[in-house]
């Protein structure tokens, strides 16, 4: 087992579940179908990189090293999922998009590349 990643897959899951729940009970009122719908997504995304990492980190038995998995996956998510969450409430609060936005597909891309770093880990390791 690999501590750290387990105990980030359970934050990682336990803020998307709490999210989600803001999301769905609070937001209708407050935002736009649209940016709920994007909210939705970040939620989704956060929920599947935590299961990810709570498998990986359960399964984990020190064969190769999980470092860098694990820091694109981290930083990733938070970068994807926390500026859609930004950009969600772009309608009430005064937030700078030009800014907040490119955060989106670049911890999409680290999210990406931390699953091929896990990938290539594996298939160097079973050669």
């Amino acid at each position: 087992m690999h501590k750290t990643l387990v105990i980030t897959g359970l934050i990682f899951i336990l803020t998307g579940i709490l999210l989600g729940a803001f999301g769905a009970h609070s937001l209708k009122e407050i935002i736009s179908a649209t940016k709920i719908a994007s909210f939705e997504t970040g939620v989704r995304y956060q929920l599947f990189q935590g299961l990810g990492l709570l498998i990986i980190g359960l399964h984990a038995k020190n064969e190769f090293s999980l470092t860098w998995y694990y820091r694109f996956m981290m930083v990733g998510t938070i970068l994807f999922s926390c500026s859609i969450y930004l950009l969600a409430f772009s309608e009430i609060i005064s937030l700078p998009i030009k800014i907040i936005g490119p955060f989106t597909p670049i911890g999409g891309s680290l999210m990406i590349i931390s699953w091929a770093t896990l990938l290539f880990q594996i298939l160097k390791k079973s050669k």
